[in-house]
């Protein structure tokens, strides 16, 4: 988990489907998916509550998607990691990344004993910027 090739490899991601869009542009999920999207990745927001956001459509679960995105990005509580990890194992998504301040490490440990990748407690925004992709 974290490692910086895993975090590397995550940037070079073309499609990012973000759990927990917010239509309100003050959340952070929205500022960082905004950002993101500025900086040519595709996002689909998975938000049941919203119809759109950043002009995409927004789907209600992952299992929902038309496509397999390239990096799912997670804006929920720690609490609800584990049903994500099991929906993405599920749907065969391999790559999880979850926000600063949000750490589940049990899902951690059983998405990467699903063979998924993980990133987790760390801002994708940020991380791009260090990377100097910005």
């Amino acid at each position: 988990m974290n490692e910086p090739e895993t975090i590397r490899d995550f940037l070079n991601a073309k499609t990012i489907a973000v759990v927990g869009l917010s239509a309100d542009s003050e959340k952070p999920s929205h500022f960082v998916s905004e950002y993101m999207q500025r900086h040519g990745y595709r996002i689909i927001p998975v938000n049941p509550a919203a119809d759109t956001v950043l002009g995409e459509r927004s789907y209600a679960s992952l299992s929902e998607l038309p496509e397999k995105p390239d990096l799912v990005n997670v804006f929920r509580g720690a609490a609800v990691i584990p049903r994500i990890v099991e929906e993405m194992a599920q749907l065969g998504f391999c790559n999880l990344w979850v926000q600063l301040g949000i750490i589940n490490e049990e899902a951690a440990l059983k998405a990467e004993a699903n063979g998924m990748h993980v990133v987790m407690d760390r801002c994708i925004m940020v991380e791009h910027r260090r990377a100097g992709l910005a």
